[in-house]
């Protein structure tokens, strides 16, 4: 899969169940694997939290990768 196809999908907070945002840029290690996933805040989230708008979300914390969604637990 590549990082354009992963950039199409919302990523969603399983514990919660509310979208995150979507992924903008991703953090790769010397073997070419995902160490992280940096997502743009929803802008209701970054408004509320008045954080600078990423999310770094770590390659453990992604649960499942579906066609339209990446479920993640935060």
């Amino acid at each position: 899969m590549r990082l354009s196809e992963l950039q199409q999908k919302d990523v969603v907070n399983i514990l919660d169940g509310k979208k995150v945002g979507r992924i903008i840029d991703a953090e790769i290690d010397e073997q070419g694997n995902i160490k992280r996933l940096i997502v743009e805040e929803k802008m209701k989230l970054r408004s509320f939290l008045g954080s600078g708008g990423e999310v770094s979300i770590n390659f453990l914390n992604i649960k499942k990768i579906g066609s339209d969604v990446i479920l993640v637990e935060l």
